[in-house]
C-alpha cells in the first residue's frame, strides 16, 4: 500500500526536461522529476521550477530521475549545469549514461585509468621532446663555439 501511494506521488510530480550534450553525444528526457549533481560546494538537487542556475559540475556522478521510470546515472569529468525555465542543459566533454549503479561506477573508473594513461603518455613524450630539443641545442652552440 505504501508503495502505491509513493508511486502514485512520484507521477503527480511537476517534471522539467533535460538535455546532456558532449561533443558526439545529445541525450533529450522529459518528465524528469529530479537531478542530483555535485559540484565545488558539494551535492545538490533541482527539481521542477527551480530558480535559474549555472555550475561548473565535479568529476563523478550524477543522476536523474524519470516520473515514469527509476534513476539513471550519468558518470561524466566535469561539464557546465545550466537551469532555466524548466530545461536542464549539462554539457560536457563526453558521458556515460546507464541505469545500473554497480555498471556505470565501473565503466568511470576505466575511463579515469584510460585518461590517466593518456596523460602520462603524453607527458613522456614531452619529456622527451624536450630532451631532443636541449640536445640539439647543445650541439648548435658546440659547433659555434668550435667555429669561431
Amino acid at each position: 500500500m505504501l508503495y502505491a501511494r509513493i508511486n502514485a506521488t512520484i507521477k503527480n510530480m511537476k517534471t522539467f526536461n533535460l538535455h546532456i550534450q558532449s561533443a558526439t553525444q545529445y541525450v533529450y528526457a522529459d518528465n524528469v522529476i529530479s537531478f542530483v549533481g555535485e559540484d565545488s560546494t558539494g551535492s545538490f538537487g533541482i527539481l521542477a521550477n527551480h530558480e535559474r542556475m549555472m555550475t561548473a559540475m565535479d568529476y563523478g556522478l550524477a543522476r536523474y530521475q524519470l516520473q515514469d521510470d527509476g534513476w539513471i546515472y550519468l558518470g561524466l569529468p566535469g561539464g557546465i549545469l545550466y537551469f532555466a525555465n524548466n530545461h536542464l542543459y549539462l554539457s560536457t566533454r563526453h558521458f556515460l549514461q546507464d541505469k545500473d549503479y554497480q555498471r556505470i561506477s565501473k565503466g568511470l573508473l576505466e575511463q579515469l585509468l584510460k585518461e590517466e594513461e593518456a596523460l602520462r603518455e603524453l607527458k613522456d613524450s614531452l619529456a622527451h621532446l624536450e630532451q631532443e630539443m636541449f640536445r640539439r641545442l647543445w650541439q648548435i652552440g658546440h659547433l659555434t663555439t668550435k667555429t669561431v
